[in-house]
């Protein structure tokens, strides 16, 4: 009997035992997951999100320094700003030509 009683009594101390080790054993894995997504955030951020601002940056920079005179690239087509409205810019293409094209269309200006 005195084995028995040894045996029954341990045997709560061990199943804390056990649960501390799985408690501790989860918060690690949930502490180690927590930094692993914010290393991969960190690594999508800094090689898609900033560069792709910085060039929408530059890209608006352009749009907004554009004036009457300049040759630009529009879908496709070299011309000669004409006028400049809030979205749109008269553009001249030929002699007498003049078509209406999108900013958003702007893919380059030579200067």
């Amino acid at each position: 009997m005195n084995q028995v009683d040894t045996v029954v009594s341990q045997a709560p101390a061990a199943a804390d035992a056990a649960t501390n080790a799985v408690q501790t054993g989860q918060q690690g894995s949930v502490g180690g997951l927590l930094i692993y997504c914010l290393v991969a955030f960190a690594i999508i951020y800094f090689l898609m999100i900033r560069p792709n601002k910085k060039r929408m940056a530059e890209y608006q920079k352009m749009l907004d320094e554009l004036k009457v005179g300049d040759r630009i690239l529009a879908a496709g087509i070299y011309g000669k700003v004409k006028k400049i409205n809030e979205k749109t810019l008269e553009m001249e293409v030929a002699k007498g030509v003049v078509i209406e094209v999108s900013k958003n269309a702007v893919a380059g200006v030579e200067k």
